[in-house]
């Protein structure tokens, strides 16, 4: 990504990983498709309770994987081949570290967690069950994350893209077996997704395994003090952000939870196309970070901004379009998550379609917010993008405390779009800041 034009290669770089993040938003769709259709309103509302806890505890792995795929992309685009391996081993060493640890403490957090979130008693159990399951799938979920990483680093988005392709119809072909087949509601839904993330992580090993840049041995294992503290300098902060911003929804969860188990079910079923409406923002943010990472390594500034300058427009073009779909399309998709057949099905379908149109009015914040976010972080500034998710809890808590009375529930539903305002702006104005005093040596 050091040379060439910036569309064609951020382009290029992204539509795998769009294809990638569609099969992944595919299988979460068909869970939350099979889990509402087979096992009841009351079921999709307990994964929606547990969404955020979710998100917390796998946004600490995908944080620190995100924050070490940094220094391995800069280490690449420095043709640092020594540097590279012995990162490449460190940061596996890192992450299972991590991994093993999460399974420990998410398990003692799981029951006190959602007690405190107010959880309603009909949904309880099944909410708990379903995290139970989820988090001792951390270890599978993390090797993914870390290989996937890895192979973007340097470039390689059209592996991770058929792991996810694996990973989609596994999914899908289990959750027929486990949900509808077995009845096994949450639980099935749970294990068809950890099956599924363990077999997009035996692919990405299989080609990682291939690629002699990516190879290392029992010495470059050895702790490497700068290295490590490297690596944790550059994950912590990012994981910290998914931490913060996990947080907030948490706060909003608990208000979500006093309205009842109709409007968790509803909110859930709009939240489970959150992924897909932010799916290519998402591809952007690593084609950006990976492209600004190599161009920072290779000290190029003009390239750095006019790569994140055409970011930025794709992006919006992208989510404008985006949104136009589901704005059109939105309730014939929500449907997918309900029982026609239940009794509450429309009062479920209207709070999902009211939240949509909300949260697609909003998505170019979105949009440019990734872009601003992995631009700083491919330049080493993982610290303001950790300020960022602050920005964004007190954006998130402010709203849903305070809207609520004020307009009902559409202060909930602002709280979302408010959330990604408060921490774009930070971004561009850090971005812009940075990228004006930033100065290479042969460009001075």
């Amino acid at each position: 990504m050091t040379a060439g034009k910036p569309a064609k290669l951020i382009m290029g770089f992204a539509l795998p990983m769009m294809l990638g993040n569609v099969c992944q938003q595919l299988y979460t769709i068909v869970d939350g498709a099979f889990v509402g259709r087979f096992a009841g309103i009351d079921a999709l509302a307990a994964v929606g309770a547990a969404d955020w806890l979710c998100w917390i505890f796998m946004g600490v792995v995908t944080g620190y994987t995100q924050g070490f795929s940094i220094l391995i992309s800069q280490r690449f685009g420095a043709h640092d081949a020594a540097g590279l391996r012995r990162t490449v081993a460190q940061s596996v060493m890192l992450t299972a570290v991590i991994a093993l640890s999460l399974i420990i403490v998410s398990q003692a957090l799981i029951f006190p967690i959602l007690s405190l979130l107010h959880t309603p008693e009909d949904i309880f159990p099944q909410a708990v069950l379903y995290l139970r399951i989820l988090m001792c799938g951390l270890p599978i979920f993390s090797a993914y994350n870390v290989e996937a990483a890895m192979l973007r680093a340097v470039g390689d988005s059209k592996s991770p893209l058929i792991a996810m392709l694996i990973a989609s119809f596994t999914n899908i072909a289990l959750d027929g077996l486990f949900v509808i087949l077995f009845r096994w509601g949450v639980a099935g839904a749970a294990a068809a997704t950890l099956i599924a993330q363990g077999a997009s992580a035996v692919y990405c090993f299989a080609v990682v395994r291939k690629l002699p840049m990516l190879q290392f041995d029992k010495a470059d294992l050895k702790w490497e003090k700068n290295t490590v503290n490297r690596l944790v300098y550059l994950g912590t902060p990012t994981a910290a952000q998914n931490v913060i911003i996990g947080l907030g929804g948490m706060v909003v969860q608990r208000v979500i939870n006093g309205f009842g188990s109709v409007f968790i079910a509803g909110f859930t079923a709009t939240n489970k196309l959150y992924g897909l409406m932010e799916m290519a923002a998402v591809s952007y943010g690593g084609a950006i970070a990976a492209y600004t990472g190599q161009n920072y390594g290779a000290q190029s500034r003009s390239r750095i901004k006019s790569g994140v300058r055409t970011g930025a427009m794709m992006a919006i073009v992208t989510s404008l379009a985006i949104a136009a779909v589901l704005f059109l399309a939105g309730r014939s998709v929500l449907s997918l998550f309900v029982d026609p057949n239940e009794a509450m099905v429309e009062d479920v379908l209207d709070v999902a379609l009211r939240y949509l149109h909300v949260m697609l009015a909003g998505l170019f914040i979105l949009y440019l917010l990734y872009v601003y976010r992995s631009a700083l972080q491919g330049m080493g500034n993982t610290l303001i993008p950790m300020l960022s998710g602050a920005a964004e809890m007190v954006m998130r808590i402010g709203s849903a405390l305070l809207l609520p009375g004020l307009l009902g529930q559409y202060g909930i539903f602002i709280a979302e779009p408010a959330a990604w305002l408060g921490a774009e702006l930070l971004l561009m104005i850090t971005y812009y800041h940075s990228i004006k005093k930033l100065r290479f040596s042969e460009e001075r």
